[in-house]
C-alpha cells in the first residue's frame, strides 16, 4: 500500500539519517538578493521544490517530538473546521515526499493516526506548517504545527485575522497597501501555481525553537546568528485553504570568514541594516546594535 493511499501513513526511517546538525551553511542568502526587507516579495515556485529535506532532517525531527512530548500547547494548535484541510495537507505532504524525496522516508510502519493530521504531516518534514482559511473577516491561521517560531507566540497569533498577525509589522498592519495585498494574493492563489518567499533576523543564539521576543543589547556582534526562513504558499484544491510552510535556516555571521562568497554576502547583509528606518529597526530588535554589527560585518569585507 503506498504512502498516498494510506493518506500520509508513512514515517521516517531514522536509521538512514543522522541526528546531528550537518547541512551546508548559507543555504539561502535572501539579504544578498534583490528583495528589501519589509516587502512581500513571492515568486513562483516549481511544486517539484514544495519541501527541501537534507542532512539535518533528523535532527530537526528529534527536535520536533521533544517539543511535541512536552510542550504540544505550545507547537500545536487547531480549529475544529479545520481537519478537512489538515487531512487534504497531509495527503499532499505524503503524495509529494513519495514523489520526489522517498529516498528518506518508508512507508513500512503506521503513523499514530490517533494524533492530529497536520501534527503528522510536520513530524514527515523541517518546516513548521500554518493552515490559513478563508472567513467572513479574511484569512485566518486555523491549524499550525509551530515547532521553530522566530520570536513569536503561537497562542498569540493563533486563530487570527493575517491584519492582526501582522498589526507590530512596520508597513503591514491593517489597512495598510501590503496587508491589502496579502489579502488579494491569498485569495487569487491557484493551487497549481504555489509561491515562494524569504524572510531573515537576527537572533543571538543557534537554536531552533526561538518563541522569546526580548532584545539583546550586551551581546557581542560575533555572537549574531542570521536566521533564514524559506516560506512557501500552496493553495489546497479541495478545502480551498493554504498551507504556509517555514523552514529555518541558522547562519553565525562568523561564517562569512571563511566563506567564498563572505565578503560579499557581509557587505550585503551590512547594507540592509543601514538601509533599515528606526521602526524597522525596534520591530527586529536591532536599533541598538545595529552600528556594531555595521562595523563587525565590515570588517569582514576588508
Amino acid at each position: 500500500m503506498s504512502m498516498t493511499e494510506r493518506t500520509g501513513s508513512a514515517e521516517i526511517d531514522t536509521d538512514t539519517i543522522p541526528l546531528e546538525p550537518c547541512s551546508m551553511p548559507l543555504t539561502h542568502t535572501p539579504y544578498a538578493g534583490p528583495t528589501r526587507p519589509f516587502t512581500i516579495g513571492l515568486s513562483a515556485l516549481d511544486p517539484a521544490r514544495w519541501i527541501e529535506p537534507d542532512a539535518d532532517l533528523g535532527h530537526y525531527l528529534a527536535e520536533k517530538r521533544e517539543l511535541a512530548a512536552t510542550r504540544l500547547d505550545e507547537v500545536f494548535r487547531a480549529t475544529d473546521d479545520s481537519l478537512d484541510a489538515q487531512r487534504e495537507c497531509l495527503a499532499a505532504m505524503a503524495t509529494h515526499l513519495e514523489t520526489h524525496h522517498a529516498q528518506q522516508i518508508s512507508g513500512d510502519h503506521l503513523a499514530d493516526e490517533a494524533l492530529p493530521p497536520l501534527l503528522r504531516a510536520g513530524m514527515l518534514i523541517q518546516d513548521d506548517l500554518v493552515i490559513m482559511m478563508k472567513r467572513e473577516a479574511g484569512w485566518f491561521i486555523a491549524a499550525a504545527h509551530l515547532s521553530f517560531p522566530s520570536s513569536w507566540l503561537l497562542a498569540e497569533k493563533f486563530d487570527r485575522p493575517m491584519e492582526e498577525v501582522h498589526e507590530h509589522v512596520p508597513g503591514f498592519e491593517g489597512g495598510t497597501r501590503n496587508a491589502t495585498m496579502i489579502n488579494r494574493i491569498f485569495d487569487n492563489l491557484l493551487p497549481e501555481q504555489p509561491a515562494e518567499r524569504f524572510n531573515w533576523s537576527i537572533n543571538w543564539k543557534q537554536k531552533l525553537f526561538h518563541p522569546e521576543t526580548g532584545r539583546n543589547d550586551a551581546a557581542h556582534p560575533d555572537e549574531a546568528v542570521i536566521r533564514v526562513e524559506r516560506q512557501t504558499l500552496t493553495k489546497l484544491p479541495k478545502t480551498g485553504a493554504i498551507v504556509f510552510t517555514i523552514r529555518i535556516y541558522l547562519d553565525p555571521v562568523t561564517l562569512f570568514r571563511a566563506h567564498p562568497e563572505g565578503q560579499r554576502l557581509a557587505g550585503a547583509l551590512a547594507d540592509q541594516f543601514e538601509a533599515m528606518n528606526e521602526p524597522q529597526l525596534r520591530y527586529k530588535g536591532l536599533d541598538r546594535q545595529r552600528e556594531r554589527l555595521v562595523s563587525r560585518l565590515r570588517r569582514d569585507t576588508a
